[in-house]
Formats: C-alpha cells, sequence, structure tokens
C-alpha cells in the first residue's frame, strides 16, 4: 500500500485496518452509534455532478482510489463483483478518484484524461467520481485505498483503510446493513 504525506509516497506493507468497525471480522457500528458520512458534490465522467444524498435509500461502498495505487488496483475487481451481485438488492459502490491530489496532476481534465482510460481498461461498471482537494480531508483520508461503507440513511457503518480484495471480508457487513 502507497501512503501519501506531504507529497512524498511512502510504501507501508499491506494490511487490513478495519477503522470504526472493530478488529477483523467483526459487524460494522451499530445503528444507533453511526455517524452521518460527510456530503459532498462532485463531477462524474461526464461532468455531471453528484452527491452523497443521492443514494440516499441504497447501501454505499464508498471507495478512495487513485489509478497509480497499487493497492488500489488489486480490490477493484471486488468491487465490480460485489455491484454486480448486490446492485439490484441495494447497493452502490462509488468510486472517488484521488488522482487529482495525489498524483500532483494540474486539474481535473489532466486527472480524467488517466481515469477514463484506465476505467475502461479495467472494465469497471461502477460510478468514479473526481476528488477535490476537500474529500480526503472531511472524510480523514490519510492513505489509500480507503473505504467506507454508509448506511440507507448516510451514517458511516464501517470504513476499511488498507486494501480490501476478498468479497468474504465485506460482503457479509453489507448484507446485513441491505436488510437494515
Amino acid at each position: 500500500m502507497k501512503l501519501w504525506t506531504a507529497g512524498f509516497t511512502l510504501t507501508v506493507p499491506l494490511a487490513i485496518l478495519i477503522v470504526g468497525a472493530g478488529e477483523s471480522g467483526k459487524s460494522a457500528t451499530p445503528a444507533a452509534e453511526r455517524k452521518m458520512a460527510p456530503a459532498f458534490r462532485l463531477a462524474d465522467a461526464s461532468g455531471r455532478m453528484v452527491t452523497l444524498a443521492d443514494y440516499r435509500g441504497k447501501v454505499v461502498a464508498l471507495n478512495f482510489w487513485a489509478t497509480e495505487c497499487g493497492g488500489c488496483r488489486q480490490e477493484i475487481p471486488a468491487f465490480i463483483q460485489m455491484e454486480d451481485a448486490l446492485q439490484s438488492q441495494g447497493l452502490a459502490v462509488v468510486g472517488v478518484s484521488l488522482d487529482i491530489m495525489y498524483e500532483n496532476l494540474r486539474n481535473a481534465g489532466e486527472a480524467w484524461g488517466r481515469v477514463r482510460p484506465f476505467v475502461q481498461e479495467h472494465r469497471i461498471n461502477y460510478p468514479i467520481l473526481m476528488g477535490d482537494d476537500a474529500v480526503p480531508r472531511v472524510y480523514n483520508i490519510e492513505s489509500m485505498p480507503a473505504t467506507l461503507l454508509i448506511d440507507k440513511k448516510g451514517r458511516v457503518a464501517a470504513s476499511w483503510i488498507g486494501v480490501v480484495i476478498r468479497k468474504s471480508e465485506v460482503e457479509p457487513e453489507i448484507r446485513m446493513l441491505l436488510r437494515e
């Protein structure tokens, strides 16, 4: 996994750290203890502005990633499979590219120039949004990949900092949230 800090890239061992959901294998934060996910308004590949509120009533797997992040690349196939398997049951996988900040690109156009071909090459079947400077700050994203599970009411139920490459690690939590 790569850790970005103050413009430097550090390589750290791949590990899964569950934040806000207890230790690995434990369930999501109880509903009464969940906090609202920060709102965002970000552009998709067509330039349409998308908000987190647009997904209210769905369980959202919100994944922060970048094209040059090795761990991000490893976990994308699992998110593609989850989108295929659970979209009809109310799951929305949403990717937020942080290429513009973490790859030191000049603007969103340059970032989309990297992200669009990557999305096509990897046949990503879920929406990709372009992150801005505020998103990593309000979501407290200090390393990537990072994934949050957001319940139907817009509250953070669980979060992972690091690689989530096995559906079996997140799918039980997603299914539980879909039943709520």
